[in-house]
């Protein structure tokens, strides 16, 4: 069973990000790689509040909804059903130093998103982050029809009512991993499928786990970068190499008055 951070925890970062959101705060991503400075932080705390500069805190009255009454939160995902004993873990939110987050509201989310889509671009990360988020939605209206569809590696939530869509993009490096004679290649200079993400509202993108990954749960034989092929490499730097392919594809490519982009970086691991 994977019990590392479940599904259900990932309410805890949306209340997050989306009160955030409906602060009117996001990243600028140019040439930062999608990572909000440590000045830039200190200059949102003079001008009012950081939200990223706080402590977790206990609210019993978390979380904001139960794992047994979301329809499509299964398997590895939901610790609770898998057995874990201890319930604390969900009573916990995130509390700026200087500032109170309002507490998310799925039907205002809902209003100030309809006909919006919402893209979650990464690994498994990601995917916590769209069950939670999927199960938040349905979970403050739960009268509302709506579909899960899968096509290939992408998983769309709709609400019918609203037509908003939630979206989930696997895709665990961001730049190109390709299958060539000599075995398979991460391409830290290449992103040939970023169309996948334009048209929509928001984008969410995650990487990290998987570039630390070593043995027979490496998924590539080689690096390249431009026409160099090698082995092995500093895993840090090929991150740092395939962050800057992917910043630059975001500035160059992204229109910024139509879509909000975050990254989140560092996955927890997965313990089995």
């Amino acid at each position: 069973m994977a019990d590392a951070w479940p599904g259900i925890f990932y309410h805890l970062f949306f209340v997050f990000l989306l009160a955030t959101l409906k602060a009117k705060v996001h990243a600028n991503l140019t040439h930062s790689y999608g990572i909000i400075t440590r000045t830039e932080q200190k200059q949102r705390h003079k001008n009012g509040c950081s939200y990223f500069e706080g402590r977790w805190v206990y609210d019993d009255s978390y979380p904001l909804y139960s794992s047994w009454n979301c329809p499509f939160l299964r398997g590895g995902f939901d610790c609770q059903r898998n057995g874990r004993p201890d319930k604390k873990y969900l009573k916990y939110r995130w509390q700026p130093s200087a500032c109170n987050l309002p507490r998310f509201d799925g039907r205002d989310f809902l209003e100030r998103y309809r006909r919006k889509k919402i893209m979650l671009v990464g690994d498994s990360l990601s995917n916590n982050m769209w069950l939670s988020l999927a199960c938040m939605l349905h979970f403050a209206v739960p009268d509302s029809n709506y579909t899960i569809s899968q096509k290939g590696l992408l998983s769309t939530f709709f609400l019918q009512e609203y037509e908003t869509s939630v979206i989930w993009l696997k895709n665990g490096f961001l730049v190109d991993l390709v299958h060539d004679k000599i075995g398979k290649i991460l391409k830290l200079d290449s992103i040939s499928t970023g169309h996948q993400w334009l048209g929509v509202d928001m984008l969410i993108f995650n990487t990290y786990h998987w570039w630390i990954h070593t043995g027979k749960s490496q998924t590539w034989d080689y690096f390249q970068v431009g026409r160099k092929i090698v082995k092995q490499m500093d895993r840090m730097e090929a991150l740092k190499i395939a962050l800057t392919t992917w910043a630059k594809w975001v500035d160059s490519n992204i229109d910024f008055s139509k879509t909000k982009v975050f990254f989140q970086g560092v996955a927890a691991v997965h313990v089995e």
